[in-house]
């Protein structure tokens, strides 16, 4: 009987240690996600507001943006680096685009540990996104846009 409560109070510890880890990993995950979409929205609104400051909050050192479009039934991709994005958020100013076409909505893909993708779809474009923590925080590596 002695062994029983011992096995049983051992299974109750366990369980305890299992419950607990599960509700922490939750919480980070829920973290993590409302960190990565304040990134996002951070990118899109300082692009929008011309705010050149809070664009560069946004993005990770290494950042780049690569553009696809199609003419003539060819693919052309050129890139754009976080420095080159700022400057011209800086230099172009408030974005022309008329408020009531600045709908966004920000889908989370996928969070495994300090990497994730997101997708931010606006009534103009589509962004496909890397974000990676860096230094505690949530950073845009690489943006994927498709123009026609």
């Amino acid at each position: 009987m002695n062994e029983m409560k011992r096995l049983a109070l051992g299974f109750g510890v366990l369980t305890l240690l299992v419950l607990n880890f599960a509700n922490a990993t939750q919480r980070q995950k829920t973290s993590d996600e409302a960190a990565i979409r304040a990134t996002v929205t951070d990118y899109i609104e300082s692009y929008y507001a011309g705010d050149a400051g809070r664009m560069e909050k946004s993005l990770h050192p290494h950042y780049v943006k690569y553009t696809i479009r199609k003419s003539d039934g060819q693919l052309t991709m050129t890139e754009t680096t976080g420095l080159e994005m700022v400057q011209g958020v800086r230099l172009n100013g408030p974005s022309t685009i008329p408020p009531t076409e600045r709908t966004k909505q920000i889908t989370i893909l996928d969070v495994t540990g300090d990497v994730a993708s997101a997708k931010l779809v606006t009534a103009h474009w589509v962004d496909h996104m890397t974000l990676a923590k860096w230094n505690g925080e949530w950073k845009i590596v690489s943006v994927v846009l498709e123009q026609d």
